[in-house]
């Protein structure tokens, strides 16, 4: 097949290292791909204003990108958008990956392939325009998404019963640990993002409440952009900022207990990340998390909002005897053992056939 992947600009999300994956395995396999994406425009004066008046940094220029540590075949726009006929090959299958690449493919001619929306989170959440993500998924597109909830929520939501799931895989030759005791002091882990919908806040109301029951917690969190602004840490949290993907590994299995404190996750490959580091989970029950997730035997699962929820299932996993805890960590790496993006692209390639 010829298939064409229309990406936002390149970034260091989840989301677009699991387009790049895809992408990497479907050309691995023979299949002729090729990702385009608009360039990124400068910021405008307005967004400058705004970022120095909220004490946020403008985000810095990537020296690399997912594509680039996948080997995926992408091609970057010489413009900002939108995307158009001249831009894209002619190809089997075209497909959307994001809400504001899905009006573009939809309006390419019949000659750039079969149309499909490669749906991997409900964008309809703060700071996003939730009107004009939501009318996306009602575009004559094919979707496929990452986990059971989105292909629901495409039908009970948006009278779309056709949407395929292929959840996400781990990269285990990445992301792995041996069988591993507690660390002494204990060490609680979590992702910084400044975004609301990621549940920073909640995290570290979280973990400075656990504080208080165990004096010698530490707590390590890491992320792409420095914690400065609407979340600030406590000066006894490490954060380790925008660390290279192939040391990830290293920083989960120095966590004994990962926080996902997520108001809202499309898949939320941290938590499958962490587990095959043999990483015990509290989660919310958002993304992939209450599919993989099993109460008291490889994590805990939380309702939104509810810090002190957190708070006791993270005390309940730090606090366990060893042998306990151990059986914990092993069964949360047991869980994601048969989760690998061979045979995550194996069924991507699937869907697409079944619908060309």
């Amino acid at each position: 097949m010829k298939i064409t992947f229309v990406s936002p600009p390149p970034n260091l999300s989840g989301g677009v290292r699991v387009i790049a994956l895809h992408a990497a395995r479907l050309q691995a396999i023979g299949h002729d791909v090729t990702v385009i994406a608009p360039t990124d425009p400068h910021p405008t004066l307005r967004e400058r204003a705004r970022a120095t008046l909220r004490g946020m940094p403008l985000p810095k220029p990537l020296t690399r990108t997912p594509y680039d540590d996948e080997c995926a075949p992408f091609r970057s726009l010489p413009h900002a958008g939108p995307v158009t006929d001249a831009d894209v090959p002619d190809a089997d299958a075209v497909i959307a990956t994001w809400w504001e690449t899905a009006p573009m493919v939809a309006a390419l001619s019949p000659a750039k392939g079969r149309k499909f929306y490669f749906v991997q989170h409900h964008e309809v959440f703060s700071p996003l325009p939730a009107n004009l993500a939501a009318a996306t998924y009602r575009l004559p597109l094919q979707k496929i998404t990452v986990a059971g909830w989105l292909t629901d929520t495409m039908r009970n939501l948006y009278g779309d019963a056709t949407a395929i799931t292929v959840p996400n895989a781990v990269d285990h030759a990445r992301f792995h640990a041996p069988p591993r005791d507690r660390n002494t002091p204990p060490a609680v882990g979590f992702l910084y993002a400044p975004l609301l919908v990621k549940g920073t806040d909640l995290a570290i109301a979280a973990v400075t409440a656990l504080k208080a029951r165990l004096p010698d917690l530490r707590a390590i969190t890491f992320g792409t952009q420095p914690a400065i602004g609407a979340f600030p840490l406590p000066d006894w949290v490490e954060f380790i900022l925008n660390p290279p993907h192939d040391q990830i590994r290293q920083i989960y299995t120095r966590f004994d207990a990962f926080l996902m404190a997520s108001r809202a996750e499309g898949f939320g490959m941290t938590v499958t990340e962490a587990m095959a580091c043999r990483c015990p989970i509290t989660s919310t029950r958002t993304g992939c998390a209450p599919d993989l997730i099993r109460p008291g035997l490889n994590g805990y699962l939380c309702n939104t909002e509810d810090v002190t929820a957190m708070t006791d299932a993270l005390h309940r996993i730090l606090t366990a005897p060893a042998a306990d805890w151990r059986a914990m960590s092993d069964a949360a790496h047991a869980a994601v053992a048969g989760y690998t993006w061979h045979e995550a692209t194996n069924r991507f390639e699937s869907a697409l056939i079944s619908r060309l």
